[in-house]
């Protein structure tokens, strides 16, 4: 009995799950976030503040907010972190220069208290440039074998294409199951 309340709550409950999705400027946060509510690619800009949608999946609610990422937004990004459920940090796979800099913003992001339970996805966006750094090599570069407090997983996708993203989503889904 317990056990269908408990599936029949989860079918017609439809809570929502927050999300930021963060990285620094033009790794594709954007792009990815209106592939996932549009399914197709629009013409972004850099994004001034956030943006925000309403994803969908199989009956269960995102609420993911895209989180501006030039170097002066980055320290407001503290303000979007209260009932977080998911962090998806999106990297620019090409952008060997500042993948050091995604690495601090990544632990000081982790570190903070409104985020201790939060999953963390990391999305290697632009896998399809010839000669980009492969999803070991950023996992690598962000020591996430060290991440030992959230629970993660590191994807490879493409935004203009979505190769990837769903099974992005697929991984958020399941951490919500074993919950």
């Amino acid at each position: 009995m317990g056990i269908l309340f408990t599936k029949l709550w989860r079918l017609f409950n439809h809570q929502e799950h927050k999300v930021i999705i963060v990285g620094l400027d033009n790794a594709g946060k954007t792009t990815i976030l209106y592939q996932f509510s549009m399914n197709e690619v629009v013409h972004t800009s850099p994004t001034i503040g956030s943006n925000v949608e309403e994803i969908v999946v199989k009956n269960t609610h995102f609420l993911m907010w895209d989180i501006g990422g030039q170097e002066s937004l980055r320290s407001s990004w503290n303000t979007y972190y209260t009932n977080t459920e998911f962090v998806i940090v999106v990297v620019d796979s090409t952008d060997r220069e500042r993948i050091s800099v995604t690495k601090e913003e990544l632990y000081r992001m982790l570190a903070h208290e409104d985020l201790r339970k939060a999953g963390l996805l990391v999305f290697a966006n632009k896998q399809d440039v010839k000669g980009c750094m492969s999803v070991a090599d950023i996992s690598h570069s962000l020591q996430l074998t060290a991440v030992k407090d959230h629970q993660w997983h590191i994807q490879a996708c493409c935004a203009l294409t979505g190769e990837g993203l769903c099974q992005g989503l697929e991984w958020m889904m399941s951490r919500l199951r074993v919950r």
